[in-house]
């Protein structure tokens, strides 16, 4: 990847994408579109379709028509291995295009996004067409005039509502197992990252994926993602995203046929340092990077910093001079540490959540503003706040942008109430020399993720899971084929 490659693709004109239903590309039945505005520049980069219910029952039922033929469910496991992997391969060979065109979509600096988005959703596919042909039925320890099978089979249709940080990462991790076992798939990208998901959508297809079973429909999720929630031919739901519309797509399910709904939410991930820590330098950029990459636009990042009380001023200031080396730039440029802020909505609300932290006592000690305002584009200084108390809202309250607290804490018990004091359980991070006390927060901490002296870079072989408000159900490894499968017993009498 060179800088000249990256700078062409920049300037490179982007048709309108349109939904694609049954193999095709079709606008929308009203022929609305939406503008995708840039977030590097804050201007129009082209269209997507703005889709209407009408538009999203079209795709589900050519899903259903696709799953009930058996031209993906019914070839051998052998067969979907075949045309996945080519899908992998097609993904890498338009790597660089994907990622240009997914920073130029939604913001994320293209060193990272080259890795976390094309990359690794082809890495992702790779591993569930290794999969699926290594799911073998059970036989049950019956008495010996009866033989108990268990069937493991595909659910049927199901649907994918994707977030806007890195959708082509967090699509794989559904599309891979769904696809893999044999589903037919329903996409409803983000509206302000979709074209990624269309584009691979679409090499889907060059692969050999047949038509029909993975469909994508733009619009707004008020509309189109309302219907594929109210479905009653979409057999379970996957979504990641607010809990605001978590509990909205529970509610559907129970209004519908009480589909299977996982949901992987918000995150107030906290990151732990113990006075004990050997490198407390690198801890400080560790922790700099689990919250500023990206401009704090990660469901897993860092973003609560609890810190010894005794180590407290001097791994501050610390973090603070880590921090500082992540300041936003330019998107395409290689050398750019932190990106944009998605959409001008999402930057209004960071701005304000650093208002109500200092109004309610909190000290900001770094950032706290917009810069880059003469790109037209959307842009925040990494931001830290100090003397962040419990009940503080940007405490309690995900931000989803590149804001710290600081909070300090007395004894390892502290740091438990602390770390286990709001109602999310996403992620979190624990840095200590002593083993012993490495593993005590392990099993103390109620999140689905504990890091232990790292932050991120867990790969695609273990789950990612929240618990409380964080959701339900695990994305990654072989844990989230069975969210995509029904068990069937068969029960023989002999």
């Amino acid at each position: 990847m060179e800088q000249s490659e990256i700078d062409l693709l920049r300037v490179k004109k982007v048709q309108p994408f349109l939904n694609l239903i049954d193999g095709q590309s079709v606008g929308s039945v009203s022929g609305a579109v939406m503008d995708v505005i840039s977030p590097i520049v804050g201007s129009p980069l082209t269209t997507i379709a703005n889709s209407s219910a009408a538009d999203m029952q079209a795709a589900i039922a050519s899903a259903k028509s696709a799953f009930e033929d058996g031209r993906w469910c019914g070839q051998p496991p052998a067969a979907r291995k075949k045309v996945l992997h080519k899908w992998a391969d097609l993904i890498e060979q338009h790597a660089l295009e994907l990622a240009v065109l997914g920073v130029r979509d939604n913001g994320t600096e293209i060193a990272m996004a080259y890795k976390a988005e094309p990359l690794s959703a082809a890495g992702t596919i790779r591993y569930y067409a290794e999969s699926i042909d290594k799911i073998y039925g059970e036989i049950a320890p019956t008495a010996d005039n009866v033989l108990g099978l268990i069937h493991h089979q595909p659910i049927g249709v199901v649907g994918a509502i994707i977030p806007w940080n890195f959708p082509m990462m967090i699509g794989a991790w559904k599309l891979g197992p769904a696809l893999g076992v044999g589903n037919s798939v329903v996409v409803k990208p983000p509206e302000t990252a979709s074209l990624t998901l269309i584009r691979m959508a679409e090499l889907a297809l060059e692969a050999g994926l047949p038509e029909g079973v993975l469909n994508v429909v733009t619009g707004e999720g008020a509309i189109v993602g309302e219907a594929l929630a109210l479905s009653n031919d979409v057999g379970a739901l996957a979504f990641t995203g607010s809990g605001t519309t978590g509990r909205r797509l529970m509610e559907y399910s129970a209004q519908s046929n009480l589909k299977r709904v996982y949901l992987e939410l918000g995150g107030k991930s906290p990151h732990i340092i113990f006075s004990d820590t050997k490198d407390l330098d690198t801890a400080a950029a560790v922790v700099a990077g689990g919250i500023f990459r990206n401009s704090g636009q990660v469901c897993v990042a860092g973003s609560r910093l609890l810190v010894q009380r005794d180590i407290q001023r001097d791994f501050a200031a610390a973090v603070v001079e880590a921090s500082q080396k992540l300041q936003p730039g330019d998107p395409l440029q290689l050398d750019t540490k932190s990106g944009a802020i998605n959409s001008a909505v999402q930057l209004q609300q960071n701005l304000h959540a650093v208002e109500t932290a200092v109004k309610e006592g909190g000290n900001v000690v770094l950032g706290g503003n917009q810069c880059h305002q003469e790109s037209g584009g959307f842009y925040m200084e990494p931001t830290i706040i100090d003397e962040v108390e419990f009940d503080h809202t940007v405490f309690q309250k995900e931000v989803f942008g590149p804001v710290l607290t600081i909070t300090p804490f007395e004894d390892e018990k502290h740091a438990i109430k602390l770390a286990n004091g709001t109602d999310y359980g996403l992620a979190s991070g624990v840095w200590t020399s002593d083993l012993s006390r490495a593993h005590r927060m392990v099993r103390a901490i109620n999140a689905g993720v504990v890091h232990v002296n790292t932050y991120g870079g867990a790969d695609v072989t273990v789950p990612l899971g929240g618990v409380e408000q964080s959701g339900n159900g695990s994305d990654k490894s072989l844990h989230a084929i069975g969210k995509y499968m029904n068990l069937k017993t068969a029960w023989i009498q002999l």
